[in-house]
């Protein structure tokens, strides 16, 4: 049973995370559009499109973990983002540039240092951790989707397996 109560938590806030993320790049287009460029990865024929689809997929992503469908996809998807994300951020880092993420808005140049990057990629490790227990666990109360759905009580359970 805590296992189920764990990945609820994990879930609800795996859901917060790409719901707070993806809403607030959603309502401020351009800044997201320049966040994604000050990164320098990107041709500027890309920087439009990603910034656009970025929001979107963590939107949809989040409204799916937070009704519980799909939500071992869901955390395999953000396993991937992730990663990128994490990746992106070290590359930042070793290139020298000086940059806020804008993973939760803003974005663009700033005066960060060593520790403002060490941090950040700490923290998305910890929502890696969300979205891995949930690959592996994706089973919680409150789920709609069928395989992502469990009850609350171990009464509850047996009954549902007569």
């Amino acid at each position: 049973m805590a296992i189920r109560i764990v990945s609820l938590v994990a879930r609800l806030g795996l859901a917060a995370v790409w719901l707070i993320s993806g809403g607030i790049k959603f309502l401020d287009p351009v800044q997201t559009k320049i966040a994604v460029r000050a990164y320098q990865l990107l041709p500027e024929s890309l920087v439009g499109p990603v910034a656009i689809a970025m929001p979107l997929v963590e939107i949809v992503l989040g409204l799916l973990l937070l009704v519980g469908l799909a939500v071992r996809a869901s955390a395999a998807v953000s396993v991937l983002m992730l990663v990128v994300l994490i990746g992106v951020i070290i590359s930042v880092w070793a290139r020298g540039l000086s940059i806020d993420c804008g993973c939760f808005g803003g974005g663009g140049a700033a005066d960060v240092d060593a520790w403002d990057y060490f941090s950040e990629i700490l923290r998305d490790i910890g929502f890696l951790a969300l979205a891995l227990w949930l690959c592996f666990f994706p089973r919680s109360p409150l789920a709609l989707g069928q395989g992502s759905r469990t009850a609350f009580s171990v009464e509850a359970q047996s009954s549902m397996a007569r």
